[in-house]
């Protein structure tokens, strides 16, 4: 197998032995750097193992810390890709999982030329995130300053605490700033595929957004909501937005209505 990105270090979390044994075959005979590893491990040694990638499978955990782990793995390593790679699962499970920052989801059992394709596929995906903000430089905008390189936003200096999906979809959006992106598009950007009908995870990220930005940056408004189609980046200070273009106005309450309806979703147990 050739990688277009070259070799590449992998972390496996799993215990599924016949598994493990046809993927690390394949790992090797790609040159492909890799450690297996049993369990929970603190987000220092994963960031002192400078892997590209983390595979994990969410059954080997306990289940009272396998969310926790994922959402802190995914806040704390915003460069890190993420491929969940476990058994059977539900929708609210896999919508959860994604909500929470990891990059993919494979199901069990599958083969490891996929799973190895979509680790592929999302290292390309930070790889050019990451050149095309060092390209740029930081964005300042407003009392805004998005530091691609941090993954992180700023305001005077103190970080808004972005998560990496947060961080991911301000950056898709300040990319097109001034300009209506539609929600698919918005996921297509962000999440790297389609977008499942009824899935609200763009309007879900967009108020968790929206709320952080509020708290650091009161005076002004940075994400305007346009019914029906998607979303606008465009910084205004609050006077200057007290009805935005499109006829909306600012901090409408639109977003919050239609979450009431998906937010228990992110609740669901994965047991």
């Amino acid at each position: 197998m050739s990688s277009s990105t070259g070799t590449l270090k992998v972390a496996v979390i799993d215990r599924d032995g016949a598994f493990l044994k046809v993927l690390g075959n394949r790992l090797d005979a790609a040159g492909w750097q890799y450690r297996v590893l049993g369990g929970i491990v603190p987000a220092d040694e994963l960031v002192a193992m400078k892997i590209n990638a983390l595979v994990l499978d969410m059954t080997v955990l306990p289940p009272e810390e396998a969310w926790p782990f994922l959402e802190r793995v995914c806040g704390l390593l915003p460069g890190l890709g993420v491929i969940i790679c476990t058994n059977e699962s539900t929708v609210a499970q896999r919508v959860r999982g994604l909500r929470l920052g990891a990059d993919d989801w494979v199901s069990k059992p599958c083969h490891p030329e996929e799973v190895m394709a979509r680790i592929e596929a999302v290292v390309r995906r930070r790889r050019r995130r990451a050149t095309g903000g060092i390209e740029r430089g930081p964005l300042v905008v407003g009392e805004l300053e998005i530091r691609a390189d941090q993954y992180q936003a700023f305001v005077a200096g103190r970080s808004a605490d972005l998560t990496r999906r947060e961080f991911e979809l301000l950056q898709a959006l300040s990319d097109a700033a001034g300009t209506v992106i539609e929600r698919g598009e918005i996921y297509r950007r962000v999440w790297g595929y389609e977008m499942a009908h009824g899935d609200r995870s763009v309007d879900v990220f967009i108020r968790k957004l929206r709320i952080k930005l509020e708290q650091r940056s009161p005076g002004w408004s940075y994400i305007h909501t346009h019914f029906g189609i998607g979303y606008r980046f465009d910084p205004e200070p609050h006077d200057a937005s007290a009805n935005g273009p499109g006829g909306e106005p600012a901090g409408d309450d639109r977003d919050s209505a239609e979450l009431e309806q998906i937010e228990p979703v992110t609740a669901v147990d994965a047991r």
